[in-house]
């Protein structure tokens, strides 16, 4: 064991997971390529979960922090004007779509979640909550109880009434086989039986990931979410989309993942890759949502000018260059390319993905049941060829990837051979 993970196991805690058998320590980074403490360098496909979303060392970033920096400003608070706070609010407020919108900064998509409950709970005078089955949505107390994946939920203790919907679960048996019509068709049913006998009126909000991240990148059906607004909006129930990980044209076919379901939320909350690294995350919401509260409030952190001038820069980098459509042309060589490998491996279940947003699910070739141990030694296997993956889904046998917007073609077609190797690799194990 390496001196550093002895010493981070003496100070961290327990639960903070390291992956790999032999942990590695990342120093360096140029584009779409990190190099470890040995030298050794990987193709990064996970970008520090999805959060180095145009890559790294990134001019236009390190240039608008140093400029900020060199004017010995760091931090004022929110009790001043921010200029740059106030120009990237404008943006966000406008990409949204939603009308009369205004942005709330944060540090975290935890703590933007935690702000878009307290706005719906306070709007609707309710705790009463939906979320979605397989979702996560942070790690603090409120946004634990909106999450319903086994694993990272530590008691049932909850500020908030939750009931749980379906949407992205379509193995289980009682929706597999069914045409995306017909499972929408059941899903907006059981939502409906949900309100009419597990609720007790005035709901506060429903709150989704258009594709779940933790939950192994599943997904609804296209048009499942606008469905589900209808019959919300029926009885004033708000809608509120989780962008942390969906966000600024990754999934390739829309600039926020909602956007899909050709609908508009009453909020969006968003994080991890608009700083490039940088910490800011923030909720934009209907004007009438985002005033309603009546008691003061900030975030020391949320809007800093750091923060704003990575993330000014990091979305007008992204605009700039139509990263939007490079998500989408990148994401189908990978795609495309899994699924025709996908044929001839017994241990891929499902290849799935929108974007530069796209998972494999690994599985026992003799009895098809989720392969968590398949998809660990995975992960060693595209370590040792220079890939860097993430892992995760309900069962923990999920590879989910999700490389920087500005990978090439020539990175995506490497990427691509490397993860079919790797696949083969376990197959042949697995055989």
């Amino acid at each position: 064991m390496s001196d550093l993970l002895a010493r981070h196991r003496a100070v961290m805690p327990s639960w903070m997971a390291l992956y790999y058998n032999e942990p590695i320590e990342i120093v360096g980074g140029k584009g779409n390529r990190v190099v470890d403490a040995d030298g050794k360098s990987y193709l990064d496909f996970f970008a520090g979960i999805l959060t180095n979303m145009i890559g790294y060392d990134v001019p236009e970033v390190r240039e608008a922090v140093e400029r900020q920096l060199a004017t010995g400003v760091v931090h004022t608070s929110t009790l001043y004007l921010l200029r740059t706070q106030v120009e990237l609010a404008e943006k966000i407020a406008r990409l949204s779509g939603i009308p009369d919108a205004k942005v709330f900064f944060t540090n975290s998509g935890t703590e933007a979640n935690e702000t878009a409950l307290l706005l719906a709970t306070y709007a609707r005078g309710s705790d009463q909550v939906l979320a979605m089955r397989q979702s996560y949505h942070g790690r603090s107390f409120g946004a634990i109880s909106i999450t319903s994946n086994r694993a990272w939920k530590n008691n049932s203790l909850s500020p908030l009434n939750v009931h749980f919907l379906h949407g992205a679960d379509r193995h289980l048996t009682q929706f597999r086989g069914m045409s995306d019509a017909d499972y929408i068709a059941a899903c907006v049913d059981d939502l409906r039986h949900v309100l009419a006998t597990a609720v007790a009126g005035n709901v506060a909000a429903l709150i989704a990931e258009p594709i779940q991240g933790v939950g192994g990148f599943t997904a609804a059906p296209d048009g499942l979410f606008a469905a589900y607004k209808e019959v919300l909006d029926e009885e004033g129930i708000l809608f509120v989309s989780d962008e942390v990980q969906t966000g600024w044209g990754r999934t390739g076919s829309a600039f926020f993942g909602i956007h899909n379901h050709g609908m508009t939320p009453d909020m969006m909350t968003f994080a991890k890759g608009l700083g490039n690294g940088f910490a800011v995350g923030g909720v934009v919401a209907r004007g009438d949502l985002m005033d309603g509260p009546h008691a003061i409030g900030l975030s020391t952190f949320g809007g800093n000018p750091i923060s704003m001038a990575a993330a000014n820069a990091t979305l007008d980098y992204v605009l700039d260059h139509d990263l939007q459509a490079n998500a989408a042309r990148t994401g189908d060589i990978l795609i495309s390319g899994l699924r025709e490998a996908a044929g001839r491996l017994s241990v891929v279940g499902d290849v799935r993905g929108r974007g530069l947003m796209f998972a494999v699910d690994l599985v026992d070739p003799a009895t098809g049941a989720p392969g968590p141990a398949l998809a660990a030694r995975f992960m060693e296997e595209t370590k040792k060829l220079g890939l860097l993956a993430g892992k995760g889904g309900l069962y923990g046998s999920t590879l989910r990837m999700a490389p920087p917007l500005t990978l090439t073609e020539d990175e995506a077609r490497e990427g691509l051979g490397i993860l079919v190797t790797a696949l083969e690799t376990v197959d042949d194990e697995a055989r």
